[in-house]
């Protein structure tokens, strides 16, 4: 089986069909905070990321993959980000739109990520900044062992409250070269 094809999900790259998509996600407000957006995309800007979201991860140093059900309909999207092949380290952020969650992609779709990050990419260490609200993401990745490592105190601004965020790592185990 495929790395990027699992039981319920497939992780793929955006396609110029995912515009419509992309364009509800990004322009969703409920996902602002997460991603420290403050106005919303235009479609011409949007196809344009789409264009250029071709870029080989080594070069620009992140890639979103979009998240597919069985029938290939987009249910969320994973980012690989701040990718660092020098110290093989990459960070990641998921998002599962709110009429898809709970039926198991995101935690398909980590467990995916995780083994393509460490096999493929041959990073050593994975992490993740969670406000400490975000329960549903605190128990996603604890689950898959990822460690607390830190709080950065009033770090996120949203409605006029400031929010912790919480920083967590998971390590290769056998970290041998």
């Amino acid at each position: 089986m495929s790395i990027l094809l699992g039981k319920n999900i497939s992780l793929r790259a955006l396609e110029p069909e995912d515009i419509d998509f992309l364009f509800s996600t990004e322009n969703d407000e409920n996902f602002w905070e997460v991603s420290s957006t403050q106005t919303p995309y235009s479609k011409y800007i949007l196809e344009k990321y789409i264009e250029n979201s071709h870029q080989d991860i080594y070069e620009a140093k992140q890639y979103r993959f979009v998240i597919c059900d069985i029938n290939n309909t987009p249910v969320g999207m994973i980012d690989l980000f701040d990718f660092n092949p020098q110290h093989r380290r990459v960070g990641i952020g998921i998002l599962i739109i709110s009429e898809q969650q709970s039926h198991g992609y995101g935690s398909e779709a980590l467990e995916m990520i995780i083994d393509y990050s460490f096999s493929i990419l041959n990073v050593h260490q994975i992490f993740a900044n969670i406000t400490s609200d975000n329960l549903n993401s605190i128990n996603l990745f604890e689950k898959f062992n990822f460690k607390k490592i830190g709080v950065k105190k009033d770090w996120i601004l949203s409605n006029n409250l400031f929010k912790d965020e919480i920083s967590y790592q998971l390590i290769k185990k056998n970290n041998e070269l």
